[in-house]
Formats: structure tokens, C-alpha cells, sequence
């Protein structure tokens, strides 16, 4: 029983830390995408809707938007991003902004570093304080239980 204590604290932490790891990785792609300096007219192709939730729990709704591009080297690329806004529907024309390496990670999001940053350093924090009560947990536990 006491390792039912030790072990979910821990799985927990390492779900947030996977977690982390995906916000750290979705914002270092976008700056590099932002910084790169390559952008190009995409055309929206498709709109759709994605739900989550239900019953009882809060039903939750992305919107996800298929855009299709050509690089400067004229290779064709079609690309998903999430999050996008309702006003962009089917046929629109937008800006990507796409590194030469990996254009189809390209992003439609306008370049807002202020606000990403803001978004990450918070996500992360709260991370943090997530982990930090976890580990107080498993500690106090072992403190008060064992002995």
C-alpha cells in the first residue's frame, strides 16, 4: 500500500514533465519559424473542428485550419495548425512563417514573442509548483509513515 503513494506522485510528475517538454518544444518552434525570415502566401484549404470533453466534464473546442504553401525553392507544402483564428476560413490567403529546414511545421500564428513567452514561463511555472507538490507529498508521507 505505501507504494501506491510513492507511485502515482510519480507518474504525475512525469506526465507534467512530458507536458513541459512539449510547450518548451512547441515554442521553440515557433520563435525559430518567426525568426527565420521565410514567409510565403498560404491558402486556406479546409477549416474543421475538433471537441473534447463531455458528460461531466467541460466540453472543450479547437479549431484547426489546412493551409498550402510554396516554399522559395518551389516545393509544395500543405500543413495543419491548431488554434487558429475563426475569422480564416476556406479560400482565405494568409502568411506562414516556416524555417528552410522544416517547412511543413510552418505556423500561420502572427509572430506575438511577448505573449509565447509570457504563456510558456507561466505553463512552466505552474508546472513546477505541480511537481514541487508532489514531491512535498511523497516526502511528508515518508516522514509521518515510515518509521
Amino acid at each position: 500500500m505505501d507504494a501506491f503513494f510513492y507511485v502515482v506522485p510519480s507518474l504525475m510528475i512525469a506526465m507534467v514533465l512530458l507536458a513541459a517538454a512539449r510547450v518548451v518544444r512547441r515554442s521553440l518552434r515557433l520563435r525559430s519559424a518567426w525568426n527565420s525570415g521565410l514567409t510565403a502566401e498560404a491558402r486556406c484549404l479546409r477549416t474543421y473542428t475538433t471537441t473534447r470533453g463531455g458528460g461531466d466534464s467541460a466540453v472543450r473546442t479547437t479549431l484547426h485550419h489546412v493551409y498550402e504553401f510554396t516554399t522559395r525553392e518551389g516545393r509544395p507544402v500543405r500543413m495543419e495548425e491548431a488554434g487558429g483564428p475563426s475569422t480564416v476560413i476556406e479560400g482565405d490567403i494568409v502568411t506562414v512563417h516556416y524555417t528552410a529546414e522544416h517547412p511543413e511545421l510552418a505556423t500561420a500564428h502572427a509572430p506575438a514573442r511577448g505573449k509565447m513567452a509570457a504563456g510558456t514561463v507561466g505553463l512552466l511555472v505552474f508546472f513546477a509548483v505541480f511537481i514541487a507538490f508532489c514531491v512535498g507529498f511523497m516526502v511528508t508521507y515518508h516522514q509521518t509513515f515510515s518509521a
